[in-house]
């Protein structure tokens, strides 16, 4: 069986044994991760070496603190605007889709939102051109999303914001290919797509980005206090935080960011090309904007969706169904999905479109 869930997304099966290796006794301690103080050596353990292998994973400079929080990426939407906005209370977006979209909407409770472009007239099919961008320099922050799921778009190159502060949201995208986080004055993404269970959110932050959130942020997402207290003002998700170890300790074995990148371009490639290759299918966003982790595209006779939805389940693709703003057949192909589960799609794929023609081509026979 595949899944190819938006999220939660599928876990690698190494990992998924590991944890269940360990499950009732971590390393011999005679407690599971999920009953373990946070305050325990334990505990520490395995929060230090998350944080040791994510910092190796991206490379991570210096200057920047990592956070593990909970919330979800939505609830970040919020507290991104609260911890940045300060003084400046003004801040720039860029909407590119669902997801955006609703950073913009949540921002906009606490300050002013400046939308400096826009792909919803042309239906979110491609990103905004950055040199039609109306940035302003007295902005607090330049907030992205880097990978829209439900729309299928995503940032190919990272935009150059100057002196204003590039935020993103990289939930859906973060630690499939190689990212400079040099560019970022934060960057956030919760587990659930590629780090782990629901329950936990990464944040990453330039320092100089600590010290300017609102009085109303409560103590236990304010990104300074968190970042003063090692993320322990309150009790950590500490079984998230295991598993998202056990990811990064599993990326490493891949041989780190840089070769899952290259496994998901082959992935994403493959896909594309056999859905442009029949007439049966086609994909509506740009190629040059195309999503490499949700490859969103439609049935020519998109009556036929839920029949190739349930048709896709009984031979074991699960998940196949779009999300409810656009519609349609979504593959997320996160680096838990090998490429065999590509290539399984693209068989059904195939096969499927091969029989409604041949069905399509009767009737027409019938008629004449």
């Amino acid at each position: 069986m595949y899944n190819f869930s938006a999220g939660p997304a599928q876990l690698p099966k190494k990992v998924l044994l590991k944890a269940k290796e360990e499950l009732l006794d971590w390393h011999g301690s005679g407690l599971s991760v999920m009953e373990m103080p946070f305050s325990s050596d334990e505990y520490k353990q395995i929060s230090d070496s998350a944080y040791q292998d994510l910092r190796k994973l991206i490379s991570l400079p210096d200057d920047y603190q990592i956070l593990f929080l909970q919330g979800g990426a939505y609830a970040h939407f919020a507290l991104v605007a609260m911890n940045l906005m300060g003084a400046n209370a003004t801040a720039d977006y860029v909407q590119t889709g669902h997801w955006s979209t609703r950073a913009i909407n949540e921002a906009k409770r606490y300050g002013q939102v400046n939308i400096v472009a826009s792909g919803e007239q042309s239906g979110f099919t491609h990103i905004p051109p950055y040199d039609r961008w109306n940035l302003d320099p007295n902005a607090a922050y330049c907030h992205i999303t880097t990978n829209e799921t439900a729309n299928g778009v995503q940032f190919h190159r990272l935009p150059n914001t100057g002196t204003v502060p590039l935020v993103a949201d990289a939930t859906s995208d973060f630690l499939t290919h190689q990212i400079d986080i040099s560019k970022f004055g934060l960057l956030y993404a919760s587990a659930q797509k590629n780090i782990g269970p629901t329950g936990l959110t990464i944040v990453i932050i330039r320092k100089d980005m600590l010290d300017k959130a609102m009085d109303i942020v409560p103590a236990v997402f304010n990104y300074t206090l968190q970042a003063k207290n090692n993320a322990r003002v309150n009790t950590p998700p500490t079984y998230s935080v295991y598993m998202a170890g056990l990811i990064f300790s599993w990326l490493l074995d891949q041989g780190g960011v840089q070769e899952i990148e290259q496994i998901n371009i082959r992935k994403a490639k493959r896909l594309y090309e056999a859905i442009d290759a029949d007439s049966f299918y086609h994909c509506t966003i740009e190629p040059a904007d195309r999503s490499m982790v949700n490859v969103c595209f439609e049935l020519d006779n998109e009556s036929l969706a839920t029949d190739f939805i349930n048709e896709a389940s009984s031979n074991g693709l699960i998940n196949l169904k779009g999300h409810g703003v656009r519609g349609g057949i979504r593959a997320s192909l996160y680096n838990a999905m090998p490429l065999e589960g590509v290539e399984a799609l693209i068989d059904f794929m195939q096969t499927y479109s091969k029989r409604h023609a041949y069905k399509e081509f009767k009737k027409i026979l019938a008629r004449a």
